[in-house]
């Protein structure tokens, strides 16, 4: 990994997750010439959804916040283990699911955390264009699920 992103990661308190291969029949991500399609990164870690539920108030935006966190670390963390975060060339598209009752509104102030980390850890190839959507329910009941396009150089794996 680059000096500068391992840096940066430390910064900011991120360690990258183990990734597991994908327990349903899809790819982590897929690649078409230099776009790399990331699937969805739920709230987990070590095999379990750690931040579950929906959102219902204001008062549940931080809970939302830390959960796109810990998906956007499995992001990152896939993208390392994919193609290599040095690879990265720029986030182009962020969508964020943010499992929510119908009267809640913050998806876009639980989504901001997402785009903030990753910012922090890619540095101006982190910024992007992004969609905040609130959903029913999440796979495996999780709050947040972050799914990303990414552009990569053409040395990437």
């Amino acid at each position: 990994m680059d000096d500068r992103i391992a840096r940066r990661l430390r910064s900011a308190g991120i360690d990258l997750l183990p990734q597991a291969p994908p327990r349903h029949p899809y790819e982590v991500a897929t690649r078409d010439g230099d776009t790399l399609y990331v699937s969805g990164k739920t709230a987990m870690r070590d095999g379990a959804v750690v931040y579950a539920g929906s959102l219902a108030g204001a008062g549940d935006i931080s809970r939302g916040q830390e959960a796109a966190r810990l998906c956007t670390i499995q992001l990152l963390s896939a993208l390392d283990a994919v193609v290599g975060l040095e690879c990265v060339d720029r986030v182009l598209k962020l969508t964020v699911f943010v499992a929510s009752a119908s009267e809640f509104t913050g998806q876009a102030l639980v989504a901001n955390a997402a785009s903030e980390l990753l910012r922090k850890a890619l540095g101006d190839a982190g910024t992007h264009a992004r969609s905040a959507v609130g959903v029913a329910a999440l796979p495996g009941g999780s709050t947040v699920e972050v799914e990303a396009v990414v552009r990569v150089r053409a040395e990437a794996a």
